[in-house]
């Protein structure tokens, strides 16, 4: 349980670190859903939404982390390696787009893995749910 925090936390901090990706939630019109971004919403917005997840969702949550997590130890040791901050910070942007191809991949939405994510560290009966659903 310890190591899927940390790497919720550890995916969330480095999706977060995407200045092209991220917009803020108040830009997007949800009526229509074609203006939306491809992207992630803020991260920190997701602990505002609902947290009745479906078991389906969790399940495609718990799918797309183990994904995630691939990515974060496939990049890990390039980003700490890095001869510069601006390869660093290239690299974390390589990996920041891996990471939402394998979250949209797995058939979750990119807002709704955050809000469980967030919900995950945050709340004992999504992560006792998450849990037993591993």
């Amino acid at each position: 349980m310890n190591k899927l925090l940390i790497s919720v936390t550890a995916s969330l901090a480095l999706m977060a670190a995407t200045p092209t990706m991220a917009q803020q939630e108040g830009q997007q019109n949800p009526a229509n859903p074609q203006t939306q971004s491809p992207g992630y919403s803020d991260p920190a917005a997701a602990g505002t939404q609902s947290t009745n997840f479906s078991d389906a969702q969790l399940k495609e949550f718990i799918k797309a982390q183990d994904r995630v997590m691939e990515v974060r130890e496939e990049y890990i040791e390039k980003i700490e390696a890095a001869d510069s901050q601006q390869e660093a910070q290239e690299l974390q942007m390589k990996a920041n787009d891996k990471m939402v191809s394998a979250i949209q991949d797995a058939g979750i939405e990119i807002s709704t893995y955050n809000a469980i994510a967030t919900a995950y560290g945050s709340e004992p009966k999504i992560r006792n749910r998450v849990d037993a659903l591993m």
